[in-house]
């Protein structure tokens, strides 16, 4: 389980190389604190695989598992950890049927109590992404934020949560408190001047 997830957008980087970018993020950083997931929904799969390529060297120097969006056979072809399925992906079962959980783990979305309990029921599901807890650019089309109360609803569901969702180091250390394993986010480490400084921070204390 990482206690922190961090998921790439290449265009909030602040003009930076989103490779250089989470290089930086993963300097310092325990081995595996740290996942990253590799999330640019509009590259084809081809120029997909380059850049899962280039993060899968970065994130095995780091000790950091690396996660890709919707594509499993992506995911498989550049070595990746898993594979992340959000919800026009495949159902975990089906995912799973193409790589078992001994050559993939599988992390979902979520933004329910009934989508984590649904998700649990897949053996290959390691962990869940859960919000968006507070209000985030990324999550505006999927309505309000849902709060830390339905976090800590979601997490009696038995799968380990990662809270997502306009999170800061503060916010990070009240969604543990509510029952959080970890917290998810793209722009709190990315768009940061010191991306290293910025993980540090979010993970809190050791």
């Amino acid at each position: 389980m990482p206690r922190l997830y961090l998921i790439t957008d290449r265009r909030a980087t602040a003009g930076r190389p989103l490779v250089e970018v989470v290089r930086r993020a993963l300097a310092g950083a325990p081995p595996g604190a740290v996942a990253v997931q590799l999330r640019e929904k509009d590259l084809e799969g081809g120029a997909l695989l380059a850049l899962a390529r280039e993060l899968r060297a970065v994130t095995r120097d780091a000790g950091a598992a690396l996660f890709v969006n919707d594509r499993v056979d992506v995911a498989l072809a550049a070595g990746a950890d898993g594979a992340h399925l959000g919800g026009r992906a495949l159902r975990p079962a089906d995912a799973a049927r193409i790589a078992p959980a001994t050559e993939l783990a599988l992390a979902v979305s979520t933004h329910a109590r009934a989508e984590v309990e649904a998700a649990r029921a897949c053996p290959a599901v390691r962990f869940a992404v859960f919000g968006p807890v507070w209000e985030t650019p990324s999550k505006r089309r999927l309505g309000a934020p849902v709060g830390l109360d339905a976090l800590r609803a979601a997490r009696q569901a038995g799968l380990p949560l990662l809270a997502l969702g306009g999170v800061t180091p503060t916010r990070a250390t009240e969604c543990r408190a509510a029952g959080a394993d970890g917290i998810a986010c793209i722009r709190a480490v990315l768009e940061a001047d010191d991306p290293s400084a910025a993980v540090r921070a979010l993970l809190g204390p050791v």
